[in-house]
C-alpha cells in the first residue's frame, strides 16, 4: 500500500484545492403526466460536497447506483447540474458554454471502465490519440508524431504498435491506450471510473501501479471512482464514501479503513474478500433503496442493525468528527467509530 502525503500539494503547499465541488445536485425528471409535467423525480445526485487537492487522489466509493459516475459527469461538463456549482482552479466551470467545455477537457479527462467498449475499433491507436492533439489545436503539426511516442512509451507500450488497431491488443493493453488517450491532453485532473474491474485479476495491479507512477511522474490529481474498497485504498490519500446519492462519510484513507463511523463504510470494508478465506467476511443486508422512493430520514436505515427512530425520521447531519477533517453523517457515529477500533486477530475489522 503506498504512502499517503496528507493532502500536500505537488507544490507543498497544505491547502492547494484544485477542485471544489459544492452542494452538488443532479435531478431527472421522469414520466410525463399531463401537459408534459413529469410526475415523478431521480434525485441521482442530492447535495454532494468535494475537494481534490493537487496530487492527491480522492477515492470515490460506493455500490452500483449511489451517483458516483453522475458526480463525474457533472465535473466533465456532460451533464448539466440542478443545483451546486463546480469550482476548477479558482473558476467556476458549472454551466459553461460549448467552448467552455472544450477547454475544461484539456484540464479533466476520464479512464473509462471497459477497454474493450471505449476505443473506437475502426481507428489505429495513431488515430486515437492524434484526433485529441488536431482538434483542440494544442501541439504543432510537426511535432504530434514525437507527442503520441512519448505518450505510448509512459504507458508502457512501443511507438511502434501505433498503427495497429485495438482488436490486435489484450485487455490490459487496450486499457493503457485508454489512459494514454485520458493524458495526451496533459489534464491536470484525471477521472478513473473503475479502471481495473474489467481486467483479469493478474494484470489489474499493474495497471493500478501504472496509474500510480504516472500520477507522480506527471504531476497529476485523481478521482478513484470504484465499488472495489481493496483498490481504492491502495491508491486513495482521501476516500468519499457515497450512498444514494449523497456523501456520508469522507477523511483520509487510513481514518476511513481502521475507523469508520458509518454502518455503510463499515459494511463496505466488511465485505472486502479475506485474502485467507478468499470470502466477505461479511455482506450489507439488503438492496440499494429505489431512488425514485427514497426512505425517509437517513437512507441507510433501512439495511441499518444501528438504525433507531431518529435515523428513520431525520437523516444524520454531515458533522466533522476529528481533527483531520474527517466528517460522518450519522446520528450515532461516535459510537460506531469506537466499535470500528476493535480489530480482529488478522488485523482486519470484523463487523458481526
Amino acid at each position: 500500500m503506498h504512502e499517503p502525503h496528507d493532502g500536500l500539494g505537488v507544490a507543498g503547499q497544505a491547502d492547494d484545492v484544485i477542485l471544489s465541488v459544492e452542494d452538488l445536485a443532479v435531478h431527472f425528471p421522469l414520466g410525463g403526466g399531463l401537459l408534459g409535467r413529469s410526475r415523478r423525480l431521480l434525485r441521482a445526485v442530492d447535495g454532494v460536497d468535494l475537494r481534490l487537492k493537487r496530487g492527491e487522489c480522492l477515492g470515490l466509493v460506493g455500490e452500483s447506483g449511489s451517483g458516483k459516475s453522475t458526480v463525474a459527469l457533472s465535473i466533465l461538463g456532460l451533464l448539466t447540474p440542478t443545483r451546486g456549482r463546480i469550482v476548477l482552479d479558482g473558476q467556476v466551470v458549472t454551466n459553461r458554454q460549448s467552448g467552455d467545455r472544450k477547454a475544461l477537457a484539456r484540464t479533466v479527462q476520464m479512464v473509462f471502465q471497459d477497454p474493450y467498449a471505449s476505443l473506437n475499433p475502426r481507428q489505429t491507436v495513431r488515430r486515437t490519440l492524434e484526433d485529441p492533439l488536431r482538434v483542440h489545436g494544442v501541439t504543432a503539426a510537426s511535432e504530434i508524431e514525437d507527442r503520441v511516442a512519448t505518450m505510448l512509451r509512459h504507458v508502457g507500450l512501443r511507438p511502434e504498435q501505433s498503427g495497429r488497431y485495438p482488436h490486435e491488443f489484450s485487455g490490459g493493453q487496450r486499457q493503457r491506450i485508454g489512459i494514454a488517450r485520458a493524458l495526451i491532453l496533459n489534464p491536470r485532473i484525471v477521472i478513473c471510473d473503475e479502471p481495473v474491474s474489467a481486467l483479469d485479476v493478474s494484470i489489474r495491479a499493474q495497471i493500478i501501479n501504472l496509474l500510480l507512477e504516472l500520477k507522480d511522474t506527471l504531476g497529476l490529481s485523481y478521482i478513484m471512482i470504484s465499488h472495489d474498497l481493496g483498490v481504492v485504498e491502495h491508491m486513495s490519500d482521501k476516500v468519499a464514501v457515497m450512498y444514494l446519492g449523497r456523501i456520508v462519510e469522507n477523511g483520509g484513507w487510513r481514518e476511513i479503513f481502521e475507523r469508520p463511523a458509518h454502518p455503510y463504510t463499515q459494511a463496505l470494508i466488511a465485505a472486502i474478500p479475506d485474502p485467507l478465506h478468499h470470502a466477505p467476511l461479511a455482506t450489507t443486508g439488503g438492496d440499494l433503496p429505489n431512488p425514485l422512493n427514497p426512505p425517509n430520514g437517513c437512507a441507510f436505515s433501512p439495511r441499518c442493525r444501528h438504525a433507531e427512530d431518529v435515523c428513520r425520521h431525520e437523516p444524520g447531519p454531515m458533522l466533522e468528527t476529528r481533527p483531520d477533517g474527517h466528517a460522518v453523517g450519522c446520528w450515532r457515529s461516535e459510537e460506531i467509530a469506537g466499535q470500528a477500533a476493535l480489530a480482529s486477530s488478522d488485523g482486519r475489522l470484523n463487523f458481526p
